[in-house]
């Protein structure tokens, strides 16, 4: 049997939280939330995961401000984790834009869980 691979999930949202840990706890997926930026980093410095989902929209500190840090980690276990982008306005960037900030890839609110699984599957398999 595998371990279960580990997501971090940067959502300010306590609805999307727990939906999103029962879409993923479905397919054995283990999941820890954080509600800003901040928390994202802190928990990244403290466990090892193996995908992180950003909001963009979160107070203290926002999801691209986040990623800009991850990706400059000096830790490659931290710097090259595949991050996905969530946002309510996904339709204000272009995938370049996206690509840019440092995401992967990323998802349009409201979520589409199917197709959340979906991303998720493709960088975790």
């Amino acid at each position: 049997m595998s371990i279960a691979k580990k997501i971090l999930v940067g959502e300010d949202s306590s609805v999307i939280i727990n939906l999103t840990k029962n879409v993923l706890a479905f397919e054995d997926y283990q999941m820890k939330a954080a509600r800003n930026g901040k928390q994202v980093l802190e928990l990244l410095e403290k466990e090892k995961f193996d995908l992180i989902l950003m909001d963009i929209s979160m107070p203290v500190m926002d999801g691209v401000e986040c990623t800009r840090q991850i990706r400059a980690s000096e830790d490659e276990a931290i710097s090259k984790l595949p991050i996905i982008a969530i946002s309510g306005n996904i339709h204000n960037h272009t995938p370049e834009e996206f690509r840019r900030f440092g995401f992967d890839d990323f998802i349009q609110k409201p979520l589409n869980y199917d197709k959340l699984l979906a991303t998720v599957k493709k960088f975790l398999s």
